[in-house]
């Protein structure tokens, strides 16, 4: 039985059609995802970023499907309208990062459910780039992938890697996993600092339309992460640069103005990816997705050209 969930269209900015359900893992967590339908060549599986929420995936689901493609993002555990794992709603939390792999179970599950069109593709971006490189190690059922600034490292000082690694892992025999990481706050990062210095997009209007979003539907918004958070994403990215890139056709994005995720590990992994290409936007920040509309265009062309020859 699908059970129907909000989907704020007022802020989502997708293609007419889109719906939300809510899912069930299979450790019980309840989740919401949502389908736009774009067209019979495909559909894309959207893995989001920390923090993010899948109105914020609208403008993409409008883009691919302009190219022919349907497009199923979900709210991860602990973000979005997805159950939070701690009484402080705004902290980013999960205890190990397979967790997630739950998550996309249920999410494939509801694509067979509302029998969407195949074959299936997958974007994913910042976070969920690392988790779905471990789906992809997994065999995650696509056929070719997009990541944009995928999160294989987390990006610190090098004197402070050690220093995390032990106050992270500290956290977890004190039960003190729940405090926020050193800097972060119960702020999500939008609304908290100016376009002016932002991370995220050089572009403007793009950052007040997020801000819009979470300022409009505060039950969206997600501050900072846990330490618990940092130390299952730490273990995670350090299990994953221990293993070879999965068989499958695949175009990174990164923007050369990147400063969220840690750029030496996608570079050295897209340089030995034999079927993967590196794809440099020039000037562009984190969100690649997000930004100037030359560096969208520019990006979701390649996304279809890719899907396009592995249909």
């Amino acid at each position: 039985m699908i059970t129907p969930a909000p989907l704020y269209d007022d802020i989502a900015d997708g293609p007419k059609g889109g719906a939300a359900y809510w899912i069930t893992t299979e450790d019980g967590v309840r989740l919401r995802a949502a389908y736009w339908p774009g067209g019979d060549k495909g559909t894309i599986l959207m893995f989001p970023g920390r923090t993010e929420y899948v109105e914020k995936y609208g403008p993409t689901a409008a883009a691919m499907a302009q190219r022919g493609y349907g497009v199923l993002c979900i709210d991860w555990r602990g973000q979005g309208l997805s159950d939070r794992a701690l009484p402080d709603k705004m902290s980013g939390h999960v205890h190990d990062f397979a967790e997630y792999q739950l998550d996309i179970h249920a999410m494939l599950a509801l694509a067979d459910t509302l029998e969407v069109p195949k074959p299936r593709f997958l974007i994913s971006h910042s976070m969920g780039g690392c988790i779905a490189l471990r789906a992809l190690l997994l065999n995650l059922p696509v056929r070719a992938a997009v990541f944009s600034a995928p999160m294989w490292g987390i990006r610190m000082m090098p004197a402070i890697r050690p220093v995390a690694v032990m106050l992270t892992g500290l956290s977890r025999l004190t039960g003190q996993y729940h405090r926020y990481t050193p800097g972060t706050k119960p702020r999500t990062y939008v609304t908290d600092a100016p376009f002016a210095g932002n991370v995220l997009t050089t572009d403007p209007d793009m950052y007040a339309w997020m801000k819009t979003q979470v300022t409009a539907h505060p039950d969206l918004a997600l501050g900072g992460p846990s330490l618990g958070w940092l130390h299952a994403a730490m273990a995670e990215c350090r299990a994953l640069a221990a293993l070879p890139s999965p068989h499958l056709p695949t175009v990174c994005a990164l923007g050369s103005a990147e400063k969220v995720v840690d750029t030496a590990p996608i570079r050295a992994r897209m340089a030995k990816w034999k079927s993967g290409h590196l794809n440099i936007y020039q000037s562009a920040e984190h969100e690649v997705i997000m930004e100037t509309p030359a560096h969208r265009t520019r990006f979701f062309d390649h996304a279809a050209a890719l899907f396009d020859a592995n249909a």
